[in-house]
């Protein structure tokens, strides 16, 4: 199976849902990795819904929620992570 690369900057405004539950959780706001290597490290979340809150996420310095990148499932249309890989 051939993976598909998709830039980073794509993902800037894709819809963020949940792979177990389908729940929206935001907009992929900004994407942060580490300049050297190109590990990818989080996503920050725009427009948070209810939904996010209630997973107590970490917050960078200007207060917005961060994924870490290890829950991203899938990157399409939507952005897919899996709530289990957050707890």
């Amino acid at each position: 199976m051939v993976e598909e690369k998709i830039k980073a900057a794509e993902m800037v405004g894709k819809v963020i849902i949940s792979e177990e539950t389908g729940k929206k959780f935001g907009n992929v706001g900004n994407v942060d990795f580490v300049v050297e290597s190109g590990e990818l490290l989080n996503i920050t979340v725009e427009n948070p819904s209810k939904y996010i809150d209630e997973l107590n996420l970490k917050a960078d310095e200007k207060g917005r929620t961060v994924i870490p990148f290890a829950a991203v499932r899938s990157i399409g249309d939507f952005v897919v992570i899996s709530e289990s890989e957050l707890v």
